[in-house]
């Protein structure tokens, strides 16, 4: 098998680093305050995946290529897995309510539901939930 990461760390170019951090934080995300200064913050998803909202001439410190700006441009979608329906909803609901912006509506195929917002430096992000036991493993 290929290259076995152990982690994920999804660099976000950010313009207003507390804006940044209350939205999330009325989402419901944590951060750790080890990796968090007036440039910075590591954003807590899961165990072993995190976001680093990165304020943007620091973020240019890593790159040659400019900011994409994403309230016009996307590069990526960050789509992340829950454990239910409910989730997708509750956390969408959530973005939404802190100043979070739709994308697309509610895509339900049976075995699997999802649901996208836009964060607010435009930034998007797809919550889904799979039914593992309605995929054939084969």
């Amino acid at each position: 098998m290929g290259v076995q990461a152990e982690k994920i760390f999804v660099n976000l170019p950010v313009k207003d680093l507390k804006k940044s951090v209350d939205f999330f934080t009325l989402v419901g995300f944590e951060f750790n305050a080890q990796f968090t200064d007036e440039n910075a913050t590591c954003m807590i998803i899961s165990e072993n995946i995190f976001a680093m909202l990165l304020v943007e001439d620091y973020f240019k410190t890593f790159t040659k290529k400019d900011i994409v700006d994403a309230t016009k441009s996307t590069e990526v979608i960050v789509a992340l897995s829950t454990d239910s329906r409910e989730k997708v909803d509750e956390l969408v609901n959530k973005a939404l309510t802190a100043g979070g912006k739709p994308s697309k509506e509610p895509i339900d195929h049976g075995f699997m539901y999802g649901w996208s917002f836009q964060d607010i430096d435009g930034h998007l992000w797809e919550l889904f939930y799979m039914d593992e036991s309605a995929v054939n493993p084969e």
